[in-house]
This record gives structure tokens, sequence and C-alpha cells, in this order.
């Protein structure tokens, strides 16, 4: 059984995302004029990658990461060879010969894969093929799922989502041009060559017809998907449908830049529906079925989230469980504008999610409520939704001065130190992709929350030698500058990853001329923007006072018991 297609057709980022959410396994075989690279999926997770460069493979990787040597890739190599039909993915060797630790191991290859995925983001044109459970990918990678019995596999959306951040970074400096065919590979064709000699002997007749325009109609490609999706719509309403999302196609390449959104349902043909309409507004938008899939995308920085419409026949989806999804998302990530679809009619659910915090209530379209003029509500809510979503992250992009304002804000009614240190992270937040608490303690400090980092806390930087870190709690004034100290990049940016722009932000919480903790800030691959630094400073003073208050308070408390 295989999966093709056409890179004109349907681009390589709908293509993996497909395979991710219909959880299938095999190896997608992606050509071009360059050549042919592979990536190998199981249950939906892609398990390893083959690049059509020879000279990127997982062993060169491992040695450039100075994770293995060359000696040790030799070795592994020649017992991949020796074990003949038995024989393992070289990384699943390096794991049980104890050569490679997991974590190193799951890096190497995750950067495998974004190089791979990203090569191919760059093809316009060529085929992709998946074949279900094949007997072998390459040379260097033999694929037998039942007999693997340790793996590594690499969340699909995530990975995907770095690739599309650093494929349009390189896009936008010049470093990377779109695969195209040059003007000059295609051959000059004479008279004779094209029959034009014999031209006045040709019979003449109208076709009847014209298959080229047959096979580019836009609205072709909808109509394909909504036939495997959406089997419970009439004829006439999957036509009517496919020709409205067919002024969408074919849309603005996902690859390219834009905003990211995430998009939570169990229907795929709403996640089809809104990420084709939302590609000709510039807005990338990904569909999420599980909300185990959520964290790895909200934690690299998506910062707006849109939930479908509930469903009564769907316990996971029902009213009461996505509102309790929406709850712990937005406890977890404070920073994330989350946007509601709901029935037009049920006003009840409208209103609770205001209540709740959700930053807007869309009348979104319901097939169970709503049957009769679900296609007509779909492509109301089509209309207007692209739209919207561009604007409100434009504005969010364009917000940092509004949100460090609300964080100062917010300082007021805070009680404690924890909830101080919570609220100016969530203020660096509002400026930088990247935001950490590090807390001071004696002679090091102890990394604790974070945003847009990953997982970072318990990571120590000591501070017995002078360093930045040192200056800024000994002075208390905020820093933002270059990130040229040691401390930074041996000791945070080894747990952390540098940063693309070597500009970084520093404040201090002080109490009683002690600095207790320091707010990072970076930029992580973004370029920095400009910082009012008089606002960090206010702000930072401002929590100074808050604290001091919240201490004089307790010892008041104290003394009248």
């Amino acid at each position: 059984m295989s999966f093709t297609g056409e890179l004109e057709h349907l681009p390589i980022v709908d293509v993996i995302q497909l395979l991710h959410a219909t959880r299938k396994s095999g190896i997608l075989r992606v050509a071009s004029r360059k050549g042919e690279s592979q990536l190998v999926f199981k249950d939906g997770y892609i398990v390893s990658a083959n690049h059509l460069n020879s000279s990127v493979r997982i062993g060169t990787i491992l040695i450039e990461r100075n994770i293995i040597t060359p000696e040790v890739l030799d070795r592994a190599l020649q017992a991949q060879r020796a074990a003949g039909r038995e024989r393992k993915p070289l990384i699943v060797m390096l794991l049980e010969q104890g050569a490679v630790r997991e974590e190193d191991a799951y890096q190497g290859l995750e950067q495998l894969i974004e190089l791979t995925v990203v090569e191919m983001l760059t093809w316009k044109r060529g085929t992709f093929t998946l074949d279900v459970l094949p007997s072998s990918v390459s040379d260097e990678y033999r694929y037998y799922p039942e007999r693997i019995s340790r793996e590594i596999n690499v969340d699909t959306q995530g990975v995907l989502m770095d690739a599309l951040r650093i494929f349009d970074e390189k896009m936008r400096d010049g470093t990377l041009a779109e695969d195209d065919f040059p003007a000059e590979e295609v051959p000059l064709l004479s008279a004779d060559d094209l029959g034009l000699a014999d031209l006045d002997r040709l019979e003449r007749k109208i076709p009847e017809v014209f298959t080229g325009l047959a096979e580019r109609d836009p609205a072709a490609v909808h109509r394909q998907k909504l036939e495997e999706i959406a089997p419970d719509l009439s004829l006439p309403e999957r036509e009517e449908l496919a020709a409205f999302l067919g002024e969408f196609f074919p849309a603005p390449s996902l690859a390219g830049g834009g905003h990211v959104v995430i998009f939570f349902s169990p229907d795929e043909l709403a996640g089809h529906a809104v990420a084709a309409a939302c590609a000709t507004a510039g807005i990338r938008v990904i569909a999420v079925a599980d909300e185990q899939e959520l964290d790895p995308l909200l934690g690299a920085g998506a910062q707006i989230l849109v939930i479908d419409v509930p469903r009564q026949d769907d316990a996971l989806f029902s009213r009461r469980e996505i509102t309790a999804v929406r709850q712990r998302k937005k406890s977890r990530y404070p920073h994330l504008c989350t946007i509601q679809l709901a029935a037009p009619d049920d006003a009840a659910f409208t209103l609770h999610a205001y209540g709740e915090g959700a930053r807007a209530v869309f009348p979104g379209p319901s097939r169970e409520e709503r049957r009769e003029t679900f296609v007509a509500d779909t492509i109301r809510f089509l209309t207007a939704f692209p739209p919207y979503l561009k604007a409100l992250a434009a504005e969010r992009e364009n917000s940092a001065a509004g949100r460090l304002k609300a964080a100062i804000i917010r300082l007021r009614d805070l009680r404690d130190a924890p909830a101080l240190a919570r609220a100016l992270l969530e203020g660096m937040a509002g400026i930088c992709e990247r935001a950490l608490t590090l807390v001071v303690r004696d002679a090091e400090l102890i990394a604790d929350r974070g945003m847009g980092v990953g997982p970072a806390a318990g990571v120590r930087i000591p501070l017995a030698q002078p360093s930045l870190f040192r200056d800024v709690i000994a002075e208390g004034h905020v820093y933002c500058g270059p990130a040229t100290d040691k401390l930074l990049t041996e000791r945070l940016f080894a747990a952390i990853g540098a940063p693309r722009s070597a500009t970084v932000l520093l404040l201090p919480l002080r109490s009683r001329g002690k600095t207790l903790a320091l707010t990072y800030g970076d930029f992580g691959g973004n370029e920095p923007v400009p910082v009012e630094t008089d606002l960090l400073e206010i702000m930072a003073t401002q929590a100074e006072l808050v604290l001091e208050n919240c201490l004089y308070r307790k010892k008041l408390a104290k003394s009248a018991r």
C-alpha cells in the first residue's frame, strides 16, 4: 500500500502533518530534481531520516557535536555491516553499546530530521511516496518495526515547527534558496523539434476537453480531501465547500513566513478547512487532536491557541473537558492567548468561556447542533476568522510595552516573593521569546521557572568568579546588552541553548538592598527588538516596593499575634 502525490498539489508540510495525524508507519520518500530524501515514521512519529546529501548522516552529526569520535563510529558501522539481515539502525546500535546517552542520541536525531525537513521545504516540484512498512530505507537505515525494542521517537509537530522556523530564518538571511528550475537548464527548441514545420498539414478541430485545466482545478485537491474526511456530507455540500476552499488554493506556502496558530480539534475536516483559509492571511495553522501534543508546541513559543466547538458525542471534547483543557493551558502558559469556538446559539458556554479569560469566543460551525446550515456556517466562519487572527497576531507582536505595563499593574496586588518573581517572569516573557527565573542562593544561581526555554529547572551557575551576573546582583540595575560573559555561554546557554542574537536582559528582584533573584530574557530565534530599559527599571522598583510592603505586613501581623 502506498500514498503518493506531487509537491505542487500538496506541500510537504501538509504531508507530514497528515501522516502524523493518521498515525501512519512507513518510509516517506520525497524526490526532486536534486535527488531523494527520506523520513521514517512509526505510528505518526518520526524515528529517523535519510538526507540526500551523503555528508549529512547521524554519525557525522554526532561527531560534529563531540558526542562520539570517528573511531567509535567506524566500529559501530563495522558491527552494523557484520549483522547482515539482523542489522539495526546506527543510533540504536550506539545506544546498546553505551557509546551515546539517550538524550544526546535524541538531540542528534532531531537535528538530522530538521536538516532533512528544511531541505525538503525548498522543493516546490517533485513527488512523495509513503511505502507502508517496507523492508528497507537505505544502506544507512533498515526499518524493522517488529524487531526494534529500543527506539527514539521525535515529536513530529515539535520538530516540524523548529524546521519551519529554521527555514524562515535561512530564507530571510538569504542563506537558503528555494528550489526552482534554472532557465539555463531548459533546452532551446527549434521549429523542427516542435513540429511547427508541419503546422499547415495538421487537422484543425476544437478539442472537447482541455485536460491541463482540469488537472489544475484548485478545488480538486479539496474535493478529494473532503471525500476522505467528510463522507457524511452530501455531494452538493462537498462541492460547495470545495469550491469555496478552492479560492484559497494554491495558497501561499506554509513554509513561508507568518504567524503560528495552534488549532485544537478532533475534527479533521475543521483542521483542513481552517489551515487552507488561514494560509492566505500568512498564518500557519497546526492542527492538533490530542492534548498531549499541545505542550511541545506551546513550550516552543506558540502564543495563540484556538479550541474548536465542543461535542456532545465525544467525552474527550465535551464542554466540561475542553473547559478543563483551557484552564490547564492558561495556568501553565500565562502568556497564552486562547480563542474558543462555540455553536452560534450557545450563549451560556460563550459567557462561561469569556468569564474564564478567553480572549474571544467565535461562532463556529457545528455539525451536531446545526447540521442543516453547517456548510453555510463554515463558509461564513472561514471568511471572517483569518483576518481576525492576522490582526490579533500583529497586535500581540507589537504590544510588548502594553504587556509590560499590565505586568507592572499586576504587581500591586501580590503578597509574597514567589508571586512577584512569577510576575516579573511574565513581564519579561512579554518582551522576549525566552525568559527564566534565576534564584540567588549563597554563591550560586539556581534556575527555577522558565517560559520558552524548555526544561531548565535546577540548572546551577556558580558566582565565585567575577561575572555579569555578580555585577547585576551587586548593583541591582537592569542590564540590556551583549552576552559576552563566559558563565552565560558555558553554563546557561549549554543548558537552554544559545539564542540567535547575543542581546540578553537581566532584571533583579531586590529587598532591603539585597538581590533575591534575577529574571533572564533573550530573543531566542528572533531578531532583538528595542527595549525600554526605563520601563524595566520602573517594574523592578515597583516589585521592590511591593515586596517591602509584604514583609512589613507580615512583621505587623507577627507583632499583633
